[in-house]
């Protein structure tokens, strides 16, 4: 998985942000992005928020126990 996550984020920073888009990178809710990562056996996300243009900040990376989102309260 963190060969994925340094792969994407070299891709990110080879085309720019806002031309990378899924499977790789996906808009989750207002300022919240993620970085989509498929591994032999388990997928991780690690959620982003952008604080400037060219500025990327890693907020929690994670591995999916199940196909849903948690509901909002």
């Amino acid at each position: 998985m963190r060969a994925r996550f340094v792969w994407i984020s070299q891709l990110i920073e080879r085309h720019g942000l806002h031309n990378v888009r899924e499977p790789y990178i996906k808009h989750v809710e207002d300022v919240l992005w993620e970085i989509r990562m498929k591994g032999k056996d388990r997928v991780s996300r690690a959620l982003y928020v952008t604080v400037k243009p060219k500025r990327v900040v890693v907020v929690r990376v994670f591995v999916k126990k199940t196909q849903k989102r948690p509901a909002e309260k």
